[in-house]
């Protein structure tokens, strides 16, 4: 795909459906608790009604796609490990031992590990889309091409539609790659006008030397690349990554395909902030699920407008705090359908007092 073709794309993006939305407020409305009582649980299943077109909605087909993919800028020692866990834990993502796979057993949700972009040999099991065997390293240049850029973007897609054709009917977001919070920090440091010390977090532990590699390796990046923080295809381009590109592509799929794209923590936010900053209608599928311990967490929260479902002291990644928050989507689909009405109930209903 190239970039003149993902902008016509992304012209298809639809609004959300405000009647869709009013019909399942009035159904909420309707049942025999106190208006609102659910809160934000209320809100979700109202916004997802709204991208999905119907008040009448169901999540029993669900996946977290997990974008594995390493990151020149590891050179600069800005994590405590080397690269080769990117693909350890690719591997043990397709024999499902991980975290996240753990937690999906539990939630009911299939894990899809994918390569984006790791370096060696193929994986067993994890989905190929690799778009080069890693990043270059953005202090002595750009991450990747705009091109490469556009590719990944386009491979985020066609993940969410493969997804939908086989009957997914919401997608949690995660990825694997060390390295990774160093070019989220960098990519959210550009597009929010933030100093880099209030974006960049120790990530996995980093020590205080390690912080501070990591801090003189952004600020460097930058200054060597010049990211036009008006173009997110610059910036994604010159500081970001494969999995970040990746999971950018899969929130503007959700939107094309009107599929709820819950997202996970950091990196997964400024993925969905340059899917917002791309084409600001794709905000109508991304969904919060939890506000983690990265420092700029909340920052790319607020940017985007989403309030997170839970706030638990998160920091692990391949789509623990999305998988996490797939519960309270059940416990409020439960109450959606199956709760009785104050007809139901010979209960007079209750009205808006303020």
């Amino acid at each position: 795909m190239t970039e003149p073709e993902l902008k016509q794309l992304l012209t298809a993006i639809t609004p959300p459906s405000e009647t869709a939305r009013a019909a399942a407020h009035a159904h909420w409305a309707s049942l025999a608790k106190p208006l609102g009582g659910l809160g934000a649980l209320e809100t979700l299943l109202e916004d997802a009604a709204a991208l999905t077109g119907t008040a009448q909605l169901a999540f029993d087909r669900r996946a977290v796609l997990v974008l594995c993919a390493d990151n020149g800028v590891v050179a600069q020692g800005v994590s405590q490990t080397d690269q080769s866990v990117t693909r350890a834990v690719a591997e043990n993502l397709a024999a499902r031992r991980t975290s996240v796979c753990q937690m999906a057993k539990t939630a009911r949700c299939e894990v899809v590990p994918v390569d984006m972009g790791m370096a060696g040999a193929p994986v067993p099991g994890v989905v190929p889309r690799r778009i080069a065997a890693g990043t270059a390293d953005f202090t002595q240049g750009p991450a990747m091409t705009r091109a490469q850029a556009v590719e990944a973007i386009a491979a985020g897609i066609e993940l969410v539609r493969a997804q939908k054709a086989q009957g997914c009917q919401l997608l949690a977001t995660g990825e694997m790659g060390i390295g990774n919070t160093t070019t989220s920090s960098a990519v959210a440091a550009v597009l929010l006008g933030q100093p880099v010390e209030v974006m960049t977090g120790r990530g996995a532990g980093l020590s205080d030397a390690g912080l501070a590699r990591k801090l003189d390796a952004i600020r460097r990046g930058i200054a060597r690349n010049q990211p036009d923080a008006a173009d997110p295809l610059d910036v994604l381009s010159k500081l970001g990554g494969f999995d970040i590109a990746g999971l950018c592509g899969v929130f503007l799929g959700g939107a094309l395909e009107d599929l709820p794209i819950l997202m996970d923590g950091f990196i997964s936010g400024v993925a969905a902030l340059c899917a917002v900053r791309l084409c600001p209608a794709a905000a109508k599928a991304v969904f919060a699920s939890h506000c983690s311990t990265e420092p700029a967490a909340r920052l790319v929260l607020e940017a985007l407008g989403k309030a997170p479902l839970l706030t638990a002291g998160l920091h692990l990644g391949e789509g623990t705090g999305a998988v996490a928050a797939l519960p309270l989507w059940d416990l409020a689909l439960a109450v959606y359908d199956h709760c009785y009405s104050f007809t139901e109930g010979g209960i007079p209903p209750y009205t808006p007092q303020c």
